[in-house]
């Protein structure tokens, strides 16, 4: 019996405790478009939540390795564990064709990635991409999920429209409802199951309802359920647009350091113990494929001037700079050069113990110290290689064998925590993450915000 023969949940008659049954019994199946960091962890959950879950990856080699029961995501704690389980139960299977996907399933999950241009454009090809082939399968009942994060009224005037037009479905045969993933890489199944409230709308009551009841079997804590759609896109859009804001006042105040003869790092610290402040950490830069991007679903996709927005933007973006300047003015005070230095640079990837490089500040950082003429080496262990960024990869292990002129703290791996900085003769070191206690050394030490 072909799997298009069991259960739908939009516009259906059942009581909402007989569609609860059906959901977690199996009998409405679920597609999830998308297979990376975010995307497996979720299908992993719905596949343990509901029993009856196909993954749609183009790559083939990650569809393979679901398929082996593997799981290609790395650093996930209990990730593999469950891919294993699910896949070896039948509750989890994976197709490189996401219209393949998309016929036999009930529910559409879309979680890929929605980046931004060069020209800092939000880029949906890939979720546009995704929804024609869900649209190819759609049918009477089914209800079209996407998780991920896109400029509000994307659904509504994009995908909707897309929807009906290439389903021939009528509006109300189907129902479509954001539901925006709040999970970081390093936690994600912790965050999916319930570190914070999840939060569902729909482009009608009914959407809504149906993705409530959904996420309420996958959640532990709470479902929010807003008003409709856009409603659910700008959450999410704005959670990252206060960090990126934030974060640009704390990296402006640690600009005022030395002048100020402070250490800011202390005043923030001490400011937070109010209440009403919650002033982030200053540091070398923002990274990731959220937090710098996410400013630009607004700027692009209205016609106001976002002034704040954008001098936050330009605030993070000066950081790298900033560090390197700060490594120049350091080697002047011992009478170096950078041109004549060789530069350690700790830490490539965004976040400690993530494999994730995008717009990640080490890379100007990198880039901008051989530009001005220095010899640039870097060490990540998460990282095989350092392709993308002007530097030789050392392994962590040789670089007490090495001598180097200045070093800086881009990303705080635990694997630092061993690194023996008395074994170096001593040099310029700036700490961009306010970790490293070098007081003990000779180290000449400049810390972004003040020690």
């Amino acid at each position: 019996m072909s799997l298009r023969e069991q259960t739908t949940l939009y516009a259906n008659d059942a009581t909402n405790a007989e569609q609860r049954e059906a959901f977690l019994s199996g009998d409405v199946p679920v597609a999830v478009y998308g297979l990376g960091k975010m995307g497996l962890p979720l299908a992993a959950v719905y596949a343990d939540t509901c029993g009856n879950v196909v993954g749609a990856d183009v790559d083939p080699d990650v569809v393979a390795a679901v398929n082996r029961g593997d799981c290609h995501v790395q650093r996930e704690p209990g990730l593999d564990e469950l891919v294993s389980e699910t896949v070896a139960d039948g509750a989890l299977r994976a197709v490189e064709s996401p219209t393949e996907a998309a016929r036999d399933a009930a529910i559409h999950v879309a979680i890929v990635p929605t980046p931004i241009t060069d020209s800092d454009e939000p880029d949906l090809a890939i979720l546009q991409s995704v929804m024609e082939s869900i649209a190819a399968g759609l049918s009477p009942g089914d209800l079209v999920v996407v998780e991920c994060t896109v400029p509000p009224r994307t659904t509504r005037d994009v995908l909707l429209p897309m929807l009906e037009r290439e389903s021939d479905l009528a509006r109300e045969e189907f129902g479509v409802a954001v539901c925006p993933e709040r999970t970081s890489s390093g936690r994600a199944l912790q965050d999916i199951r319930g570190a914070y409230p999840k939060v569902v709308g729909g482009v009608d009551d009914e959407s809504t309802r149906v993705a409530e009841l959904v996420y309420g079997e996958l959640t532990d804590n709470d479902v929010i359920a807003v008003r409709d759609a856009t409603t659910a896109e700008a959450v999410k859009v704005f959670e990252g647009v206060y960090r990126d804001v934030n974060i640009a006042l704390a990296n402006e105040l640690a600009t005022i350091a030395d002048e100020a003869e402070i250490s800011v790092n202390e005043a923030i610290e001490t400011a937070n113990t109010q209440p009403f402040c919650d002033i982030h950490r200053p540091g070398p830069g923002v990274g990731g494929h959220c937090i710098p991007y996410y400013p630009y679903f607004l700027i692009r996709q209205f016609d106001e001037a976002f002034p704040l927005l954008t001098t936050a933007r330009d605030v993070n973006d000066s950081m790298p700079a900033f560090t390197v300047e700060k490594v120049e003015e350091l080697l002047s005070e011992e009478g170096k050069t950078l041109a004549d230095s060789r530069v350690l640079v700790l830490g490539l990837t965004y976040r400690p113990g993530v494999e994730e490089t995008r717009a990640a500040p080490a890379r100007p950082i990198c880039a901008d110290l051989t530009e001005r003429g220095a010899e640039v080496f870097a060490v990540d262990p998460v990282l095989p290689d350092a392709d993308g960024f002007e530097a030789t990869k050392l392994p962590l292990e040789s670089i007490s064998d090495s001598d180097f002129d200045a070093a800086v703290l881009v990303t705080n791996h635990g694997e630092f925590a061993d690194i023996d900085w008395a074994g170096f003769d001593p040099m310029a070191v700036v700490d961009g993450r306010n970790c490293l206690d070098l007081s003990w050394t000779d180290h000449r030490v400049y810390t972004i915000g003040g020690d």
